[in-house]
């Protein structure tokens, strides 16, 4: 059986509340989650920033970042990402230096380009679009803010400043990859929504790493992490069942932002165009028991030579959720992931 161990192994937890949770219900399973994967051995955990979704608990991703640091003792917790369009540089420095202050070598902030909402939210946001033109030179002033050595005269992080917080940069295409070589940063491909250029990006980002140029310093490696979904469980057809499940729920998402979709209707609709393009963003999935998910994982790692697997744990009963973590668990060998343990 290959050996998930061989590479770092991390979360990204996209802090759904499931009806008919409460948004404190959802935020709490989040919390116990990343308990699970705290003592499970996982690299790290992020949360992503979306706003103006009911169903998304992680708007404000400081805070939530926060208080699953508070509630871990050795993961590392951060975000996957913060759409760094939507914010002036210095108050992410701010909010990530006092992170990095109150949890020391705990923290990363992922950053990406895009707005994490629709049009009318981010003009609720003050935002007109163009933001993400200056992309490229916000990133290098919040760098400069967090070494300690500011682009802009006489202004600094105050918490902040000479904290390190380690960048990794997010991207579904070419352009994420094309800037993380230039500014020689790490690079995290959401193959688990958009895995459509996933191998193109991934040869881009390790083709053109510029280390001598790089935001880490002369000595930076590139470091490619890639996304996958995932569900594991002692039985398959569990695991199949819930796949169906969480499948169905993001053709509701997806589709039924502007009008009410049944279960009857997503069941027509897995057969459609429409709910069969929905269901293309979930390709990268390894669904199954433990050995059919490590050795996915393993064959998906060496496609794309990633460095570290971003999984997201698409079931969406929580019992689930934990035995997933538990059967791809770094610090469990094969031969103790027996079916006594299941939550």
């Amino acid at each position: 059986m290959p050996n998930t161990a061989s590479r770092p192994l991390s979360l990204l937890d996209l802090a759904f509340v499931r009806p008919p949770e409460t948004v404190a219900d959802g935020i709490a399973r989040s919390v116990r989650l990343a308990q699970t994967a705290d003592a499970l051995g996982y690299t790290r955990i992020w949360f992503a920033e979306h706003h103006n979704m009911p169903n998304i608990a992680s708007s404000a991703t400081a805070l939530l970042i926060q208080h699953v640091a508070a509630a871990t003792e050795n993961v590392r917790v951060g975000s996957g990402g913060i759409m760094l369009p939507n914010h002036a540089p210095l108050m992410i420095a701010e909010q990530f230096g006092t992170l990095e202050t109150l949890y020391p070598g705990r923290i990363d902030l992922g950053l990406g380009r895009a707005p994490g909402t629709d049009g009318a939210t981010m003009r609720a946001l003050r935002r007109d679009g163009t933001e993400a033109d200056r992309f490229q030179s916000d990133v290098m002033e919040l760098s400069g803010y967090l070494t300690g050595y500011s682009r802009i005269p006489g202004v600094n992080a105050y918490p902040g400043r000479g904290t390190e917080v380690p960048l990794y940069i997010l991207g579904s295409s070419l352009f994420g990859a094309q800037l993380a070589a230039q500014l020689g940063l790490p690079y995290a491909f959401a193959s688990h929504f958009a895995p459509q250029m996933l191998n193109q990006a991934a040869h881009v980002y390790r083709e053109h790493f510029d280390a001598s140029n790089s935001l880490q310093g002369p000595d930076a490696q590139p470091h490619f992490i890639a996304a996958a979904n995932v569900i594991a469980h002692d039985d398959a057809e569990t695991a199949q069942a819930q796949k169906t499940l969480a499948e169905n729920a993001w053709i509701k998402n997806h589709l039924g932002r502007n009008r009410q979709i049944t279960d009857e209707d997503v069941v027509m609709l897995r057969d459609h165009p429409a709910g069969q393009q929905v269901l293309s963003m979930l390709s990268r999935a390894a669904v199954g028991t433990a050995d059919e998910v490590v050795a996915w994982l393993d064959a998906f790692a060496e496609e794309v030579q990633a460095d570290e697997l971003m999984l997201v744990n698409l079931a969406p009963e929580e019992a689930v959720q934990h035995r997933t973590l538990e059967l791809l668990a770094p610090s469990i060998a094969a031969s103790e992931r027996s079916p006594s343990q299941v939550a």
